[in-house]
């Protein structure tokens, strides 16, 4: 890897940032001052240290964000704040990225990553990874709308796949229902789809799991951490690295 590249990826700076660190002298390539920009650096051999401090190197960075109402899925957009804003320019060498999608006013567990292998075995229709939700509902949620959603709903462009629904509340005077549900496709405000499909409303939702991810009970809303070794642990077959 370039001496450039590698100062840029593990965030001290923009190439033009770098460049002129290299420039200054404060670059050391085993205990050699380097100012090439264009220096090959190996990275299981070679000692890189600025200013004295050892340059550490990492390819995949992992964060579990409880992504917060107001922000969308993305990593840039003319009219939003994306959850890549969100994190601040701090974060901005890691070149991350949602592991799916959120929609604007969705709330909670969003993965944040660079490695796009581990996401595309997320995503994957193939691999059926379940998300579970919460969700406040305008309407009485009834045991027929279990079955529908455990029989898959029609929604036009596509069939949901047979969907579990956990009714956890109901209040009759206020006509709204707190519930549960795991869906394993995530299609585009899918879950508010098959409501509409029953003749309720989505109020608000949540996402609490994908795939053996949680959403930590400790993470307030709008907060992000790195995983957990358990959690790294649990993505290794989705290509964890």
């Amino acid at each position: 890897m370039r001496l450039d590249k590698l100062l840029s990826h593990t965030g001290y700076g923009t190439r033009k940032e770098v460049k002129k660190l290299i420039s200054s002298g404060a670059i050391r390539v085993n205990d050699i001052i380097c100012k090439k920009s264009g220096q090959i650096i190996k990275l299981n051999d070679d000692l890189v240290t600025v200013m004295g401090e050892p340059v550490v190197y990492q390819e995949y960075y992992y964060y579990i964000l409880n992504k917060p109402a107001g922000i969308i899925s993305a990593t840039e957009d003319n009219f939003h704040e994306t959850v890549i804003n969100w994190l601040g320019p701090d974060y901005a060498h890691m070149e991350l990225f949602p592991v799916g999608r959120l929609d604007i006013d969705t709330t909670g567990l969003l993965l944040l990553s660079n490695n796009g292998q581990l996401a595309h075995q997320l995503l994957s229709p193939k691999k059926k990874v379940p998300k579970r939700y919460v969700a406040t509902i305008d309407g009485i949620v009834t045991q027929e709308d279990i079955e529908a959603f455990k029989a898959g709903l029609d929604l036009g462009d596509f069939i949901a796949q047979s969907a579990e629904l956990i009714i956890h509340a109901t209040d009759i005077e206020a006509v709204q229902s707190e519930i549960e549900v795991e869906i394993w496709e995530g299609k585009f405000h899918q879950v508010k789809r098959m409501f509409e499909k029953v003749g309720k409303e989505v109020l608000t939702l949540q996402r609490i799991s994908m795939g053996p991810l949680w959403l930590d009970e400790d993470l307030a809303e709008g907060d992000w951490r790195e995983l957990t070794e358990e959690e790294a642990q649990a993505l290794e077959p989705y290509g964890f690295e």
